[in-house]
């Protein structure tokens, strides 16, 4: 893929993408005749902004004119209103993109996993991911919603004499991410018993609430503690990528986070909170003050009932060590994977190319079914046993049986005995809020944490975040729901850190979900609770489709699978604000995409 001028002349991409209903626009020209002038051109960024390798330093570095490259991309009239097209400078590529007349350019790649964002979706001034509906500000570059924690750099656009130019600091060209301006602290004894902002846990949630903090300016103390060994990493990771280690998956590196003040502390268990003294106590007898509180400790597994509990090389996938240690234990041998959770399921995926056999135990008849509905779920299962992973479904563990301590056999309460060397249980999660039972911080009936638009508790100067909380949910009229996505917990954590700052904001995003299995991605946006009835475009057995979730007659979700990037463009659609009804998708036409909908 590349520019229309470069020597070596490659194949050109050009991605047309139909605009939504009122934002089709004529092809005009800027106010002074011309379009995207110097003068009027966006900056690269560069200067305020460095990446998880670079030193604070970095932000104040002066930039030489050897520093620069500037190529000719194409001619003024390649691009129409609404496109985008993927641009070769020599040393790197750009995304080139044209909306209300304007040219503008970004960094091409989605700075979360690599994804070729001409792919993805331009609308009202942002590009939309492909893959998992990040979206950035195509002026900016800033991330506007998640996942994520990078934005895009920019590069300076002008027209000579109708060929379009851009220029581009080669720094930025190779990294095509940035990390956006932060604050430092101004505190001076950051040794004692007390942070102005302490945040408990060090998942999506906790690390973005961190960032955006010192982002927004924030000049206090920040403590941020995770009964962890490791610094925040990729925990969706774990399932799909069993052999990587901490360090391949982490998202930020202690040096980035010392670099902008936010203090991380690792193996710090919170088991208590005072909310009347303002303290939190760790399992170790510590004990840390606050002024503003946020705890965003995620999941933990449901406990299950099986005789044999003391068995060895039984697992829930937690940590990077669990996920090394079971592909070691699988390598040749037999694993069982207990529960069809999305990460049971994605294990299982995992090791069909390691293990002797994989077998799967799941209490319902096909997999998914309550999430993606029976067509869905049953060719999922399809996909799976071609790929010689056998299930034994309505059923239940009765027994784990080992020799010398170490796991040799699973027993269904079936009767079934199956061999296995290793089990990985994934039977689903809840709320790790036990901490807080004699808190003072209101828990429902469940252990999930009530919060309001903002985030914030019960209680004054706490706020909670992630997959602990129930939060009004706009797509249900405000409804309070649990959302366990690592895409809702960044925008959780973004949501406190402003609520924190006393700017409030509320939550506007769509829920956006992704699985990978056997080297397919499944992706779905929406809130499908409920759903009553799935209306499905596409070839299901040929897992290529479309799957629409409607409540009554409104789709309230989507899923597909090599359909991109229809989950983005639903998204589009469902965080303008706009109803999709159920009439539009039934017949096959897409064409609601550009002009069905209303406010």
């Amino acid at each position: 893929m590349g520019g229309c001028l470069s020597k070596s002349k490659p194949v050109e991409v050009k991605v047309e993408l139909t605009l939504l209903d009122k934002e089709k626009e004529a092809d005009v020209k800027s106010p002074n005749g011309k379009a995207s002038p110097f003068s009027d051109c966006r900056p690269n960024g560069a200067l305020e902004h460095f990446s998880d390798e670079d030193s604070a330093a970095a932000a104040l570095r002066l930039y030489k004119p050897s520093d620069y490259l500037e190529a000719s991309v194409c001619h003024v009239k390649d691009l129409e209103n609404g496109q985008m097209r993927e641009v070769d400078l020599g040393s790197g590529r750009v995304l080139l993109i044209k909306e209300h007349g304007e040219f503008s350019a970004i960094g091409h790649k989605c700075p979360h996993y690599g994804a070729p964002l001409v792919k993805g979706v331009l609308s009202k001034g942002h590009v939309r991911c492909p893959w998992h509906g990040a979206c950035f500000n195509i002026a900016t570059g800033d991330i506007e919603d998640f996942p994520g924690l990078d934005s895009l750099p920019t590069f300076q656009v002008r027209v000579e004499k109708d060929k379009v130019i851009v220029r581009a600091n080669k720094q930025d060209l190779q990294s095509q991410k940035r990390s956006k301006a932060m604050a430092r602290c101004s505190a001076v004894n950051s040794s004692t018993g007390f942070s102005h902002v302490l945040i408990v846990g060090s998942g999506p949630a906790g690390l973005v609430c961190a960032e955006t903090l010192r982002q927004e300016g924030f000049p206090d103390r920040i403590v941020m503690c995770t009964m962890d060994k490791h610094p925040p990493y990729d925990r969706p990771k774990l399932s799909k990528s069993l052999e990587s280690t901490a360090e391949q998956l982490r998202l930020r590196s202690i040096d980035f986070l010392q670099a902008h003040d936010i203090e991380l502390l690792t193996e710090k268990e919170a088991v208590a909170v005072d909310v009347k003294t303002r303290a939190v106590t760790f399992q170790d007898g510590s004990r840390m003050e606050y002024r503003k509180l946020f705890i965003a400790t995620g999941s933990k597994p449901k406990p299950m009932n099986y005789k044999g509990q003391d068995v060895r090389n039984v697992f829930h996938l937690r940590t990077p060590e669990d996920a090394n240690s079971v592909a070691r234990l699988a390598n040749n041998k037999n694993a069982v994977i207990v529960g069809t959770s999305f990460v049971g399921m994605e294990v299982a995926a995992a090791l069909t190319d390691k293990a002797h056999s994989v077998s799967i135990i799941g209490k319902e008849a096909i997999p998914f079914r309550k999430a993606l509905g029976e067509k869905v779920g049953k060719a999922i299962m399809k996909l799976f046993e071609t790929n010689r992973v056998k299930f034994y479904m309505l059923n239940e563990v009765s027994e784990m049986l080992g020799h010398d301590g170490q796991l040799k056999e699973v027993v269904l309460k079936s009767g079934k005995v199956l061999r296995a060397d290793v089990c990985v249980i994934g039977t689903g999660s809840g709320p790790a809020t036990g901490f807080l039972k004699q808190s003072g911080v209101h828990m429902d009936s469940k252990g999930f944490v009530p919060v309001s638009k903002t985030m914030q508790t019960n209680v004054d100067g706490v706020f909670a975040g992630g997959d602990i909380v129930t939060f009004p949910f706009p797509g249900r009229s405000n409804k309070k729901v649990n959302i366990p996505h690592w895409q809702m917990a960044h925008v959780h954590g973004r949501a406190a850190a402003l609520g924190i700052m006393g700017r409030p904001t509320e939550i506007k995003t769509v829920p956006y979900f992704w699985s990978a299995m056997f080297g397919k991605s499944l992706r779905y946006a929406g809130y499908g609770e409920g759903f009553d009835d799935v209306i499905i475009q596409g070839d299901v057995d040929e897992l290529k489709f479309v799957a629409f979730y409607t409540r009554s007659e409104e789709v309230v979700a989507v899923a597909s699978m090599n359909y991109d990037p229809i989950v983005s463009r639903v998204a589009e659609v469902l965080g303008s604000g706009k109803t999709i009804r159920k009439r539009d998708v039934e017949t096959g036409d897409m064409s609601w995409l550009i002009d069905k909908g209303s406010q």
